[in-house]
């Protein structure tokens, strides 16, 4: 009984594998068993792997020393010159999806922030690549490169995937080169994971290791379907749980890095919160689902449409959200002035809601006018995404890697609730604690690590 159904699966897996794959002559067949040819992802990769590329990138950091930045303690040690920098180099991949114009889609982590990036084509040769723009709030970049003879990944619908579909990851872990993962899609719509700000994941369960990041995640068909971002993992090695980012989100973010070199994101303007079992007795809802509105902001697309607080949104597009994170990640995926469909319940009775979205306008403060020791920080009022999930406190939207604030620990995507022992909730809090020049500079910095104090010298 078991050797039967081996040898069905077997008989089916080869007829679905040869039935996807295009047949080629007899000589590129991999090898056979008994006169059967054998299933083989090798002729669809003889396509893929030409369009994958490794990306080196050097960033140079001012080494601080709070003894050499003294200017008494410099003239009486007779030190000369400015502080040393060290070079930090680091390794990921990354895509070609536009052989005419040598663009290339990887992760905003590669490199955000780079000085120096080299790409390495799988002949071998190298080119200079020039930063086109980044999107840290989906984990997104486009480099291009100048250079003949490039092949380029078609691009599928990831919208179209489904839980068990096969796909491949390729990327160059660990500086290793190439390499090749198999596995299935594991889940789709992934989210709350940290890191970006707007997730919507392709879950995997094929390898993806340090290094693979930017790569591609194909489908059997060779096809762009997600670029690798990130993996789950308490050991901080591969155990299964791997996560891409869908080729649909890539693509839109990549279009208006070319066209803009910036992502501009639509607004709702309402704030919203999850059902939970109070929420939905008080309601009179049959289930959690859903996202309440909690407030609606004067002149928004949500006040313009005609939504009002206690309303029940549960669906946009017609596809059903199960929480608030959803409405947010899916309004926030969508470009300004995108016209999206919402359902929603006020007492007990459905209304459909078409809602013209707004650019979003955050205010933003550069630290160089708050304190010299900011100098190369970008502060920014928290976004929709973040006031919607409870955060209270300004943003950091930029660091400047040779700022003093960067040596010190603080990264773009922090957010300060507070200076010393003083709590902040907004940028005027910000400018005014920042008005009594503190002779000691204590950021309390919230991150995904939790709570921290960063002392700028």
């Amino acid at each position: 009984m078991h050797a039967r159904f081996l040898r069905s699966f077997t008989a089916l897996f080869v007829a679905a594998s040869f039935a996807v794959l295009p047949l080629r002559s007899q000589a590129g067949l991999p090898p056979a068993i008994n006169g059967q040819p054998l299933p083989s992802l090798a002729p669809m990769l003889e396509k893929v792997t030409p369009a994958v590329v490794n990306i080196s990138t050097k960033t140079h950091v001012r080494v601080s020393n709070p003894f050499f930045d003294d200017p008494v303690f410099r003239q009486f040690f007779g030190l000369q010159g400015s502080p040393r920098e060290q070079v930090e180099q680091s390794l990921g991949s990354g895509v070609i999806v536009d052989a005419a114009k040598g663009y290339i889609l990887t992760n905003n982590h590669v490199v955000g922030g780079a000085d120096d990036i080299t790409v390495t084509l799988q002949d071998g040769r190298n080119f200079k690549g020039t930063l086109v723009g980044t999107d840290p709030a989906t984990d997104v970049a486009v480099v291009k490169i100048t250079a003949d003879k490039l092949q380029a990944l078609p691009i599928a619908d990831s919208s179209a995937l489904r839980v068990g579909d096969f796909v491949v990851a390729v990327g160059e872990p660990f500086g290793l080169g190439q390499t090749v993962t198999s596995g299935i899609v594991s889940a789709l719509g992934r989210s709350g994971l940290g890191g970006s700000s707007f997730q919507n994941f392709i879950q995997t369960d094929a390898s993806i290791n340090p290094g693979n990041s930017g790569g591609p995640l194909v489908n059997l068909r060779g096809e762009l379907i997600g670029i690798n971002t990130m993996i789950l993992s308490p050991s901080g090695g591969n155990v299964g749980i791997g996560f891409a980012i869908p080729s649909d989100v890539a693509t839109e973010v990549m279009q208006q890095l070319i066209a803009h070199g910036k992502v501009s994101r639509g607004s709702l303007g309402a704030q919203t919160q999850d059902i939970t079992p109070n929420i939905a007795r008080m309601l009179n809802l049959k289930s959690n689902d859903g996202a309440v509105v909690t407030r609606v902001l004067p002149g928004s697309a949500a006040d313009r449409a005609g939504f009002e607080v206690g309303d029940v949104i549960t669906a946009v597009n017609g596809k059903t959200l199960h929480s608030s994170e959803e409405l947010t990640n899916a309004i926030g995926l969508l470009p300004a002035d995108s016209t999206v469909s919402l359902t929603a319940l006020r007492n007990g009775a459905s209304r459909k809601f078409t809602v013209q979205l707004t650019p979003q306008k955050v205010a933003s403060l550069d630290g160089a006018k708050l304190d010299p020791r900011l100098t190369g920080v970008t502060f920014s009022e928290l976004s929709d995404q973040q006031a919607t999930q409870g955060m209270s406190g300004v943003s950091v939207s930029a660091v400047n890697p040779n700022s003093r604030a960067a040596q010190a620990g603080l990264s773009a995507g922090d957010v300060i609730v507070g200076i010393g022992n003083r709590r902040i909730t907004s940028l005027r809090d910000l400018q005014g604690l920042a008005a009594m020049h503190p002779r000691q500079l204590v950021l309390l910095v919230a991150t995904d690590e939790g709570l921290n104090y960063v002392v700028v010298q």
